[in-house]
């Protein structure tokens, strides 16, 4: 049932929220430098899709709200590809960044001006079709951009790792509002498929964690929690790549010799031996393994 107040409360909230969602990733990126995780092929293809989304609402006169938000997404996509190409694991240099950010500015600005000035006359003589067109390809890029994540989770048995929860939460509570404000008011067909696809893949990251913690994540310490994330990490830096297989072996093996221990130490000694046998810096390594066995054997 067509509900106008309802609606624009609804959309209003929507536009909001696909505006800022990026600021809590942003200032996590900020605070731990590091963006493992993070794939920076769906920051840039989200800041792709904000260009046809600006030509799209700024062609059919949408509100100013509508205007102004695909240009704030675009500005905090911008931003959060710049992090996930600058932090580890890449480390591609700043001036090469601010090159490759400013063409990507200039060349949107030049396709928003001429597009926009080419088909809002159109589409105000009731010729519809070309900016539907662009309508559907910003669409499409958007819910392409959560596809990158998943090959992320599949290397980590579904946790996941450099993705702020605030971040997606926000993002998914704008796909529910937007959805909403579409149904109450005025029936949009390929503005819900967008909000449906975007929830879709958003709530399958979370389920994916979800059941990572329920299958393993509950049955680790604080410390092989963080011993995890310091493996993906370093498995993530092309230039740790072979150390990381090392850790990742020395932790499995220890594991394993602690699952089938039954009642005495030799099992932590030898793990902690088998570390410091194959991993050239592994000091810090044992000493929480050491930690570990004092803490079990008490």
């Amino acid at each position: 049932m067509y509900n106008e107040i309802v609606e624009n409360v609804l959309g209003s909230l929507g536009a909001v929220l696909w505006s800022i969602q990026l600021v809590p990733q942003i200032i996590r990126n900020y605070k731990v430098k590091d963006c493992t995780g993070l794939p920076p092929l769906m920051m840039f293809l989200w800041a792709v899709s904000g260009v046809p989304f600006s030509i799209y609402f700024l062609g059919i006169d949408g509100s100013i709200p509508l205007r102004i938000q695909p240009q704030l997404f675009t500005v905090f996509c911008l931003n959060t590809w710049f992090q996930t190409l600058y932090y580890p694991p890449h480390h591609v240099t700043r001036k090469k960044l601010l090159l490759i950010i400013s063409g990507f500015v200039l060349i949107s600005v030049g396709l928003e001006l001429g597009l926009v000035f080419a088909l809002r006359p159109l589409h105000r003589r009731g010729i519809t079709w070309p900016m539907l067109i662009i309508g559907i390809i910003a669409s499409i890029l958007l819910g392409i951009g959560l596809i990158p994540p998943y090959f992320e989770l599949g290397k980590r048995r579904g946790r996941v790792i450099g993705i702020n929860f605030i971040f997606l939460s926000m993002d998914s509570l704008g796909a529910i509002v937007s959805l909403l404000s579409v149904i109450v008011g005025h029936m949009d067909v390929m503005s819900c498929v967008l909000y449906a696809v975007v929830l879709a893949l958003e709530v399958g990251i979370f389920t994916s964690h979800t059941i990572w913690y329920f299958r393993y994540g509950r049955k680790m310490t604080k410390e092989e929690l963080d011993l995890e994330v310091e493996l993906s990490r370093s498995k993530a830096n092309s230039h740790g790549l072979e150390k990381s297989n090392d850790l990742e072996k020395s932790i499995n093996e220890y594991d394993e010799e602690r699952e089938g221990r039954v009642g005495n130490e030799s099992s932590s000694v030898d793990a902690i031996e088998y570390v410091g046998e194959h991993v050239d810096d592994g000091e810090q390594l044992i000493s929480k393994i050491e930690s570990k066995k004092s803490n079990e054997v008490i």
